[in-house]
């Protein structure tokens, strides 16, 4: 396992950058081990602003954005979005999962949390629980954990062998392809947290009675894995990050600067998709006067 560092202090040297996309996206060259889990990669440098800038302006733009993907499916459209969150214990996928939640109408907005497959999930093949969860046009799906468990998890846990788990980035590629040919945009996001931050969070899960039950000792078995997780995520960031499916790497040790890069995600991700509201299918003049007269 790789040495620990201290927690890192918000940082000065703030890139700025016009797309938070662009920022984060994973592209040939990448590195994982590269990226410091604390630093402030781009926007707001500390949390008052951060949070003001999501209340104040990223929530309302992702609501009226989020409307318009309703909409255009009532019109026909077939658009729909995944999201996908992946990262180690205590990287915060829950707290994602809920600071995206937030900005959408809940009636437009699904959360599935994939744990252990079942008996008649592993003989199904592990991409048909995640292809029954897809969300269907107009709404937004969140994976809390996803299909990638099937080159993380079984990959350094040693449930299939690397003959199996090898030949899935490409099926998972062609299978991301097909979603995007319907229209399924797939955002995938993997939450980067540090070891440090990581045995801290442990720690305060240990110390607060309350939070004793998301505690699992099973969970430092993994931690001990820390360097071959690392490994993993490196291969799955790198030989599935696609055009019509890239991966985005946010830093997950600032918990105020996670939820703000996550929100500009959804927010610019759907925005590129340029959706319009569909025209009226009658007579807007006609009906405005029975409205009167009524």
């Amino acid at each position: 396992m790789s040495k620990p560092s201290k927690r890192t202090k918000t940082s000065s040297n703030v890139q700025v950058s016009a797309s938070v996309r662009e920022a984060l996206r994973v592209s040939p060259g990448f590195q994982l081990s590269r990226i410091d889990a604390g630093a402030v990669r781009v926007g707001p440098t500390d949390k008052v602003a951060a949070r003001a800038d999501i209340a104040s302006r990223l929530t309302p733009a992702v609501a009226e954005l989020h409307e318009r993907l309703w909409a255009s499916s009532k019109g026909g459209g077939r658009d729909a979005l995944l999201v996908v969150l992946q990262g180690m214990d205590t990287s915060g996928k829950g707290g994602a999962a809920k600071a995206i939640d937030v900005l959408l109408d809940p009636l437009g907005v699904n959360v599935i949390g994939f744990g252990r497959p079942t008996k008649q999930e592993i003989a199904k093949g592990y991409l048909w629980r995640h292809q029954r969860a897809l969300p269907t046009a107009g709404r937004v799906t969140i994976f809390d954990r996803s299909h990638y468990e099937a080159v993380l998890v079984e990959r350094v846990a040693g449930i299939v062998p690397e003959s199996v788990w090898s030949a899935r980035y490409d099926e998972i590629n062609a299978w991301e392809a097909a979603l995007a040919e319907r229209s399924v945009h797939v955002l995938k996001i993997m939450l980067h947290i540090s070891s440090a931050e990581q045995r801290q969070r442990f720690l305060d899960r240990l110390a607060d009675p309350t939070k004793h039950w998301k505690y699992n000792p099973a969970d430092i078995d993994v931690r001990s894995q820390w360097d071959q997780y690392q490994a993993a995520f490196q291969d799955a960031l790198t030989r599935c990050s696609t055009d019509v499916a890239p991966w985005y790497v946010v830093p997950a040790d600032r918990k105020w600067h996670r939820d703000w890069l996550i929100s500009s995600l959804v927010m610019e991700t759907v925005r590129a998709l340029d959706l319009r509201y569909p025209p009226a299918d009658f007579d807007v003049a006609a009906e405005t006067e029975r409205v009167r007269r009524s």
